[in-house]
């Protein structure tokens, strides 16, 4: 889905106040539950933005988590694309409209310029449904995927 009407801008889109913001957000998010969350931009998307999600879904390994319960946020900044997965475990519990919900309000960030907020608050409100669903477990969790943002090309 297009989502905001910026020029063009190069990758890492992110400065490092918003790079910390959104980092922090991730990991603020999964102190609260064994799910794991994921970040990932590029600059162009040449095909259906959930496709490429999917795939990058895929290459970061966010299937292998142990619950199934890894979302990924993933930007085409220079296309204007945005796409949200939850892997099989978590949406089988939140459903379709849970996601869309979350991209109305991120893509209605996105248009006022804040890119940052936007996807700070998606985070957070992700991590709060995957800790009511995905509880953390001191002993059992750990933390299975990177949390830095992920860049392609």
């Amino acid at each position: 889905m297009r989502f905001w009407p910026f020029r063009k801008k190069t990758i890492p889109f992110f400065s490092k106040t918003d790079e910390k913001i959104i980092v922090t957000a991730i990991k603020t998010a999964e102190k609260k539950t064994s799910g794991e969350i994921r970040i990932h931009v590029e600059s162009n998307c040449y095909k259906n933005p959930y496709d490429r999600a999917l795939e990058v879904f895929h290459t970061l390994k966010m299937h292998k988590t142990k619950e199934q319960n890894g979302i990924l946020f993933y930007l085409a900044i220079e296309s204007n694309l945005f796409s949200i997965i939850g892997d099989k475990g978590i949406h089988e519990k939140v459903g379709n409209d849970f996601w869309q919900i979350i991209k109305d309000e991120t893509i209605h960030d996105f248009k006022n310029n804040n890119i940052a907020l936007g996807l700070e608050k998606a985070i957070l409100k992700c991590g709060n449904s995957l800790q009511h669903y995905f509880p953390y477990n001191a002993n059992e969790d750990k933390n299975e995927l990177d949390n830095d943002i992920s860049y392609g090309q």
